[in-house]
C-alpha cells in the first residue's frame, strides 16, 4: 500500500493471468494459447509492415481491419470495433454501457475479470449461480439490473450457451445491453454474430488470441448494433485513439483472410480435445462437455491442488482456480497431440 496511490486504486484486486514461467522450459497447458503457430500469411504481412512507415502512426480507426471483419460477419463496418485485445474491449464496455447505480449480471462461476472490471468503475456484480452441472440458466437473468455480460463457451467450465439461449436473453432484457464473450467461440459453439442485426442490445466480443494463434499480437474485435459500436468508439478514443499498432493491423487483416488455414488449425485442436476428454473420462475424471480450446476437469479421488502441483513438477503447467465450487477442478488447455500425450501419461501415474 503506497500513501500515493488514489483510493481506487488502494481498493482494487487486480486479475491474476496465468503463470509465465521463465525458470525452465514447460509444457504450457495453463493459458489457453493455441498450440499452432499463425497463418504463414499473417507473419509474412506483419514482416512486410516493418519498414520506415513505422514512424507514422497507424489509422485510428483501424479502417481495413474494420472492413475486413464487417465483410467475413456479414455486417456493416459500422457494426464493428476494434481493440488491443478483447480485454480492452470489455473494459470500454463496462464503461459505455452498465450504470454504476445497477448491478450487472454475470455467473457466479466465469471470468475473473468481470468482478475487476465491476470493481475498477464502481458497478455492483450480482452473481447468478450455475447450476449443479454448471450450466447457465438464462431464465435467471431478469428483474432491475444495468446489463449482462456471459462468456460463450463459458471460462473456465468450457460449456457453451445455444442460440436459443442467447435469444431468450436478449428477448427478457430488451433494455439492456447483453454482451456476449466469445473469445473462444471457433472451436465449436454457435456465434451470436447472426444475430447482431435482429437484436440492438446485443454486442459480441471476439479475439485472434485463440483461435487465430496471435495471443501475442493483442487485437479482438466486437460486433454490434451501429449505436453500441459508436458508444465504444468514444469510450476508446477519451482514453487513446491508437489501440492498435501497424504491425497488428496487417498481421489481423491476412489472419482473417485465411480462412482455409484457420479451419484447419481449429479442426486439429478440436480433434484433439475430444480424444484428450475420452480419454480422461476413462481414467475415470470427469469432464464437463467442452466447445472451447481447453478442459475442465475434476477426479473424484484425487485433490485438483495436489495434482495441478505434482503436474508442474513434473515440467506441465495447468490452471488452477481456489475458488468457491472450482477448488477440485484444473482447466487444461489443448496442446499439440504429442504436449497432450505426455500430459495424459502423467495424469495416468499420478492417479493410478
Amino acid at each position: 500500500m503506497s500513501k500515493y496511490w488514489s483510493p481506487l486504486t488502494a481498493s482494487l484486486e487486480p486479475y491474476v493471468p496465468g503463470e509465465q514461467p521463465k525458470d525452465k522450459k514447460y509444457i504450457k497447458l495453463n493459458t489457453n494459447e493455441n498450440p499452432y503457430p499463425p497463418s504463414p500469411l499473417a507473419i509474412a504481412a506483419m514482416t512486410d509492415t516493418i519498414n520506415e512507415d513505422l514512424r507514422l502512426y497507424p489509422d485510428p480507426n483501424c479502417d481495413v481491419l474494420v472492413q475486413t471483419l464487417a465483410q467475413h460477419a456479414g455486417l456493416s463496418p459500422k457494426q464493428v470495433f476494434v481493440g488491443n485485445g478483447s480485454d480492452e474491449i470489455l473494459a470500454f464496455a463496462f464503461a459505455s454501457f452498465f450504470d454504476p447505480s445497477k448491478p450487472v449480471l454475470f455467473p457466479d462461476v466465469t471470468y475473473s475479470f468481470y468482478k475487476v472490471y465491476s470493481k475498477f468503475y464502481g458497478i455492483t456484480p450480482r452473481l447468478i449461480p450455475l447450476d449443479d452441472q454448471y450450466n447457465i440458466n438464462v431464465e435467471q437473468y431478469t428483474g432491475d439490473h444495468g446489463g449482462i455480460i456471459i462468456p460463450n463457451p463459458n471460462a473456465p467450465t468450457a460449456m457453451p450457451l445455444s442460440l436459443e439461449d442467447v435469444k431468450q436473453l436478449l428477448k427478457n432484457n430488451a433494455d439492456q445491453v447483453v454482451i456476449i464473450d466469445e473469445a473462444y467461440v471457433d472451436f465449436g459453439a454457435e456465434s451470436a454474430v447472426t444475430l447482431v442485426n435482429s437484436y440492438s442490445n446485443l454486442l459480441v466480443i471476439q479475439t485472434l488470441s485463440k483461435s487465430r494463434s496471435l495471443a501475442g499480437l493483442r487485437v479482438g474485435y466486437a460486433f454490434g448494433s451501429e449505436e453500441l459500436i459508436e458508444g465504444l468508439n468514444r469510450t476508446k478514443n477519451s482514453f487513446n485513439s491508437y489501440t492498435i499498432d501497424r504491425v497488428a493491423l496487417a498481421g489481423a487483416v491476412a489472419s482473417i483472410e485465411d480462412e482455409a488455414y484457420f479451419r484447419e488449425m481449429t479442426a486439429k485442436v478440436v480433434a484433439t480435445r475430444e480424444r484428450v476428454a475420452e480419454k480422461l473420462e476413462s481414467l475415470g475424471f470427469i469432464v464437463t462437455p467442452s466447445k472451447a480450446n481447453f478442459l475442465f476437469i475434476s477426479h473424484p479421488s484425487f485433490a485438483a491442488k495436489q495434482l495441478f502441483e505434482q503436474l508442474r513438477e513434473q515440467g506441465v503447467l495447468v490452471r488452477y482456480f481456489a475458488s468457491p465450487r472450482i477448488d477440485n477442478f484444473l482447466r487444461v488447455s489443448i496442446g499439440t497431440d504429442g504436449e497432450m500425450d505426455v500430459f495424459l501419461q502423467l495424469v495416468k501415474q499420478l492417479t493410478h
